[in-house]
C-alpha cells in the first residue's frame, strides 16, 4: 500500500515540497529512488520544476511588491539585508547558488525581485541553479540511501546482539527507576 502511494503521489509530493521548501523533501525522495520506489531522473525533474516555479513566483512577488513587502516581515529583515549586501557584490553567484545557502534560501528570490534584478537574467540563472541543485541534492539522497542500506545490512547481521543489549539496558534502567521510587517513598 505504501509503495503504491509513493508511486502514485511521490513525484507530485516532490514537486510541491520543493516548491515550498526543498532539501529535506529532496533528500528523502533521493533515498526513495535508491530503494526503487521512484526513479532518480523523475525525482530530479520534479524537484527542478518545483524549485524553479516557486522561486519564479517569489521573485515576481518581490518585483511587484518591492521592499515595502519585505519590511512588513520583520523576521526576514536581517536575512533580507544580508542578501541585498551579497547581491551588491556577487549578483550571478548569489542567483546561481542561493539554494545552497542555509538561512537565506527562502528570502532570496523575494529580495532579488525587489532589487530590480533583470527578469530575463533571473529566469536564465535560476534555471541553471535549480537544475544543479536538483541534481546534487537528489544524488546526495540517493547516495545516502546506499549508505543507509549498507548500514541496515550490517545492523541486521548483529540484530540479535543489538536486541539483547537494548533489553539489558532497558531492564537496568527500569530496575533503577523502581529502586529510586522505593527509596523516595521509604525515606
Amino acid at each position: 500500500m505504501l509503495e503504491s502511494l509513493i508511486g502514485q503521489y511521490g513525484y507530485l509530493a516532490v514537486l510541491v515540497g520543493t516548491f515550498l521548501e526543498g532539501e529535506t523533501i529532496l533528500v528523502i525522495a533521493g533515498f526513495l529512488a535508491h530503494r526503487g520506489y521512484l526513479s532518480l531522473d523523475g525525482v530530479m525533474l520534479a524537484a527542478f520544476l518545483g524549485t524553479y516555479a516557486g522561486d519564479q513566483l517569489f521573485f515576481q512577488i518581490g518585483r511587484r511588491r518591492g521592499v515595502a513587502w519585505l519590511e512588513r516581515r520583520p523576521g526576514w529583515r536581517t536575512r533580507a539585508e544580508r542578501v541585498f549586501r551579497l547581491l551588491e557584490r556577487y549578483q550571478t553567484p548569489v542567483v546561481l547558488g542561493f539554494r545552497f545557502l542555509y538561512g537565506i534560501r527562502n528570502v532570496t528570490p523575494f529580495v532579488i525581485g525587489a532589487s530590480g534584478f533583470p527578469t530575463w537574467r533571473f529566469v536564465l540563472l535560476n534555471g541553471i541553479g535549480a537544475a544543479v541543485w536538483a541534481i546534487v541534492i537528489a544524488t546526495l539522497g540517493y547516495l545516502l540511501g546506499e549508505s543507509a542500506s549498507r548500514l541496515i545490512d550490517r545492523v541486521m547481521h548483529y540484530e540479535a546482539l543489538i536486541v539483547a543489549v537494548v533489553a539489558v539496558i532497558g531492564t537496568l534502567a527500569w530496575g533503577l527507576f523502581l529502586w529510586r521510587r522505593r527509596a523516595r517513598s521509604s525515606g
